[in-house]
């Protein structure tokens, strides 16, 4: 007897309905990834420039202040990449919505690729070098004469810690965001 092979479709069928869905579903699963990374950079951002803790020394008039600002390295190094990363998330959305409505528009995706991965690169540059500092705030450093301030300013130290965490998440979401986007591209051929 004769084993019967794969089901084939005739000459005039095609899964390009079924392609379509597949395309909307990876544009939906785009923007809602697109929005948590939105989310968690935004939130690392505020979280970072709204950080401070004040401890008092000997007497209540005299005190000390912590703040992100006072280590310039985080201005530069966290705050800003999270916020310039977070209103490109922003700003991408529409173009994201754009993909959803519209699944076989393949230049918005390329031009999302391209500033999708330029942001992953600032993102993840702020967010090594912020890791650094404060690892740095955490161990110190007693070749250098960089002391523990994580021993002192304990709530400051969580926060910018949860900040990281923040910013390593969409660092984590862009890349699933370019992996998406290309696989999504792969498809229309």
């Amino acid at each position: 007897m004769k084993a019967a092979g794969p089901i084939e479709l005739g000459e005039g069928k095609s899964s390009a309905p079924a392609r379509a869905g597949v395309s909307r579903g990876m544009a939906i699963l785009g923007f809602i990834l697109r929005i948590l990374a939105f989310i968690g950079t935004l939130a690392s951002a505020i979280s970072m420039a709204t950080t401070n803790e004040t401890l008092p020394f000997f007497t209540q008039f005299i005190r000390f202040r912590a703040e992100y600002n006072d280590l310039p390295d985080f201005h530069v190094f966290s705050w800003l990449p999270m916020g310039v990363v977070s209103a490109y998330l922003l700003f991408s959305l529409p173009f994201s919505i754009f993909n959803i409505v519209r699944s076989k528009a393949q230049s918005i995706r390329i031009l999302l690729i391209i500033l999708d991965t330029a942001m992953l690169g600032l993102l993840t540059a702020g967010a090594s070098a912020a890791a650094a500092i404060v690892y740095l705030a955490h161990r110190g450093n007693v070749r250098t004469n960089w002391f523990a301030i994580c021993q002192q300013y304990n709530s400051f130290c969580e926060r910018i810690s949860g900040s990281l965490i923040g910013s390593f998440i969409g660092v984590v979401l862009l890349m699933l965001l370019i992996l998406l986007s290309a696989v999504a591209l792969s498809r229309h051929k």
